[in-house]
């Protein structure tokens, strides 16, 4: 790790407690900086430091006050670490004090990472609002639901009012349209005040087109590597010391300042680094001496698209030290294994054996030949804890990436969601879910930005339809562009008063309390767990133990009734959740007791939870 200390921000404009504004700007690339104040009434020339860092300490700088950088006696830009972007990305940057938040989340701990049940979000079509403030008044639903973590996608300032979030171009300001810094302050504070943990989406792998001014700034992209995005940012070429410590203090920033419990950090494979110590272990060496500091703990979560434990191994072990990972690949089983869908990446997956190799392995790929990547794929997982694997059955990219953004529940039967919902609640991995799929949410949700560069705004329509050219049989590819793309993508909360949403709302309740309350369940013991698949019939029994009690799921993924045996050595199962029973609008009910070694007949796309525990 570096020697420099983190731990107080000083990038951008921060305040002293004596009420003095500290500015600092990296700008290597000009030979004069100025400080430009409300609307350029006032300019403050700024001394020239080491390495192209630009600095000054002045009074004349208050909290509010909007600010603009002019380089070299020419144009004007925004703070590349701007806290707030009022009025958007091309606006100038407002002077925002973090620390005069009054936080009221002194008693809270973050929860340990295996007792997170996650909650993937977006703020702008999770509520009618579409901001913090909406969101706030939701939190009582998904403690009422079993969630312990939301999930936020990215917040970071991005052109107009629309959009997932991965086109942010300010990583240091709360978007504007969201309710700010002020807004995403309080909205954490409250979630801790009711027990629930905040993890952040951040991006760290590209920054979006428009109002994208980096560059003017200093060397923070190179051409040395490509992304599906552009230039790569510079993590390991010339000028890269400062643009890690830029993106270290960012991370830092939203743990410190505003008391984000974990990350999700987007894409990791899609960060190019081959210097000796990688930006992510290095990323983690600050933020275990920031949580010495402050006595807090923190997660990181990655996106990852490699199967390579180097990135979840400790830092002990010369590993990347990140705590946890997305698991697509068991996604894209369970999603086979439901649809026999075998286009693109599905084409790499066979099924239900694969689902079981998932359970098993956490990774399906850990050494064999992949025929969708021509190449032998991923190392075997076998000493990472269960906690260290986030799976789902759906989530933004899974549904978003699709034509018409259409849910799971568009795709498959009530019966199969139920199914899938087992599928992931009871794995031995932590569970995720994707906003509205607790109530059989039927929108769409579809890819949507709000340009204002009218030729971007085209190439990305233009680009979209590209991508989705072979599926014209489909109909049109969304206009990403059109506001009704946007609000036919906002959840529907009415939906809820209705019996067959709110049957799916308690039946998922019911599995996130199971889960709870059984230790087999709760506990990610990966060595305490079995499985048995029938490729055949379509089904798969998945064994999981924690001390002297057994959990037992049965799941039927076939069209037809299907016939299995207990597992012997119980003399009794119990049955704790059955899925085709007519309290969740199932088909038929089984029996509640049943014998060791005895036959149980599953319903078409159902499943059976039993469980023992032994004296």
């Amino acid at each position: 790790m570096s020697n420099a200390d983190f731990s107080k921000r000083p990038l951008g404009i921060c305040f002293t407690s004596t009420g003095q504004a500290e500015v600092l700007v990296w700008a290597p690339k000009a030979s004069q900086v100025e400080l430009m104040l409300n609307d350029g009434n006032t300019s403050i020339p700024l001394r020239k430091g080491e390495h192209g860092y630009w600095h000054e300490v002045t009074d004349q700088v208050k909290a509010y006050d909007t600010y603009t950088y002019r380089i070299d006696e020419e144009q004007e830009y925004p703070d590349p670490a701007s806290k707030s972007q009022p009025l958007g990305v091309h606006g100038p940057s407002q002077a925002t004090d973090l620390e005069q938040f009054q936080w009221d989340d002194e008693s809270w701990q973050n929860l340990p990472l295996q007792d997170y049940v996650l909650y993937e979000l977006h703020v702008g079509t999770f509520t009618p609002q579409g901001t913090f403030a909406g969101l706030e008044q939701k939190l009582d639903y998904l403690i009422e639901l079993g969630v312990t973590a939301i999930e936020i996608m990215p917040v970071a300032q991005f052109p107009g009012k629309r959009n997932w979030g991965y086109d942010g171009v300010f990583p240091f300001a709360v978007q504007d349209s969201y309710g700010g810094p002020k807004g995403l302050q309080r909205l954490v504070n409250v979630c801790h005040q009711k027990g629930l943990a905040v993890v952040l989406d951040v991006v760290y792998n590209h920054l979006g087109p428009e109002g994208n001014y980096l560059g003017v700034y200093g060397h923070y992209f190179t051409d040395k590597y490509n992304t599906p995005w552009g230039p790569a940012i510079n993590f390991d070429d010339a000028w890269s010391d400062d643009v890690r410590r830029y993106f270290i203090e960012n991370l830092l920033m939203w743990f410190r300042d505003y008391h984000i419990d974990a990350v999700r950090l987007d894409a990791v494979h899609a960060i190019k680094d081959f210097s000796p110590v990688h930006i992510l272990r290095e990323m983690k060496q600050h933020v275990n001496y920031l949580m010495e500091k402050t006595g807090r703990t923190h997660h990181m979560i990655v996106e990852l698209d490699l199967n390579d434990t180097r990135f979840i191994n400790p830092l002990e072990e010369q590993g990347y030290g990140m705590d946890a990972q997305w698991v697509d690949e068991f996604h894209h089983a369970l999603r086979v294994t439901m649809t026999g869908e075998n286009t693109g990446y599905y084409a790499d997956f066979t099924g239900i054996c694969d689902l079981a190799k998932a359970y098993r392995d956490a990774y399906v790929y850990d050494g064999q030949y992949s025929p969708h990547r021509f190449k032998s794929f991923g190392v075997k997982a076998e000493h990472n804890p269960g906690h260290q694997f986030i799976v789902f059955s759906q989530n933004h990219d899974q549904v978003g990436n699709r034509m018409l953004g259409e849910r799971l529940g568009q795709l498959v039967s009530f019966e199969m969601q139920k199914l899938a919902a087992a599928a992931v609640i009871f794995s031995p991995f932590l569970p995720m879910l994707w906003m509205g799929e607790e109530y059989s949410e039927p929108n769409p949700f579809q890819y949507f930005v709000s340009h204002t560069d009218p030729q971007l705004a085209q190439a990305v329509r233009e680009g979209r339809k590209a991508e989705f050219a072979a599926f014209h049989a489909q109909g049109e590819a969304p206009d990403p562009m059109a506001e009704k793309t946007f609000l036919q993508s906002k959840l529907q909360w009415e939906l809820l008063e209705e019996e067959l949403h709110q049957t799916m709302f308690r039946y998922y309740q019911t599995l996130l309390r199971l889960r709870q309350e059984l230790p087999a369940l709760k506990k990610l013991n990966r060595e305490h767990v079995a499985v048995e698949e029938n490729e055949a019939h379509q089904t798969l029994i998945l064994r999981r133990g924690h001390q002297n009690e057994q959990v037992v799921c049965l799941m039927n993924f076939s069209a037809e009734p299907q016939t299995l045996l207990l597992p012997i050595g119980a003399k009794e199962w119990n049955l704790v959740l059955d899925s085709a029973s007519p309290d969740w609008n199932g088909p038929q009910a089984t029996e509640l007791k049943a014998a060791g070694g005895s036959k149980v007949t599953l319903q078409p796309e159902s499943a059976l939870v039993y469980q023992v525990a032994f004296k």
